[in-house]
């Protein structure tokens, strides 16, 4: 009897796991734009210094988004479909890059691609404060991001954890999540402003 509980709690388990990976899924699949609220904590491959900002963030596939930082530097990220555009107001610098070039194994590509399962080895993870979390990490042998990780809560989304190359850590959290709603398209176009440098990668 004992042995078939512990097999109940297994299968359990692992049913429950199968199902984080498939809301990561049905997310892509069924999610066709959105906008949230986010704050991003980035800690050191140290664990030490830790720095803070917040913005907002939305997206329609495929493969256009906007991440628009506020606090405490203004900065924009914006794909527009062929392109990827980094805006630095402080220093009016703007870094452009294509989008097959930029986009490969990133974040921006779980939440704003078509095809997860193409650039990720995808697999679920232990739940935590009542958010399910899935471990995506990238095929490619030379991407810039060790491993991302996708928190649902529910059928929403609710964070998203980065660990790059050197070991950094980013944890974006969502607020404010509104799913298929109508995005203007100019929120996915970008032009430099005037005087503006722009650096083409």
């Amino acid at each position: 009897m004992r042995r078939l509980f512990v097999a109940w709690l297994f299968l359990a388990a692992c049913a429950a796991r199968a199902d984080a990976v498939d809301t990561l899924r049905e997310f892509v699949r069924d999610v066709k734009s959105g906008r949230a609220a986010f704050t991003q904590t980035v800690t050191a491959a140290d664990g030490q210094k830790k720095r803070s900002s917040s913005g907002s963030f939305e997206f329609q596939r495929p493969n256009r988004f906007r991440f628009a930082y506020a606090k405490p530097f203004e900065q924009l990220i914006v794909g527009d479909g062929l392109k990827v555009w980094i805006y630095d107001a402080d220093l009016n610098q703007v870094s452009v890059r294509r989008m097959a070039q930029a986009l490969g194994a990133t974040p921006a590509a779980l939440l704003a691609g078509a095809a997860p399962d193409q650039d990720f080895a995808l697999q679920a993870q232990a739940s935590q404060g009542g958010i399910d979390w899935v471990q995506a990490v990238p095929r490619a042998a030379d991407s810039a991001v060790q491993a991302v990780r996708i928190g649902f809560r529910g059928k929403a989304l609710a964070a998203v954890e980065i660990v790059d190359a050197f070991g950094q850590r980013s944890l974006l959290q969502f607020g404010e999540v509104a799913a298929n709603v109508a995005i203007p398209e100019a929120a996915f176009r970008f032009v430099p402003p005037p005087g503006a440098d722009v650096i083409e990668q």
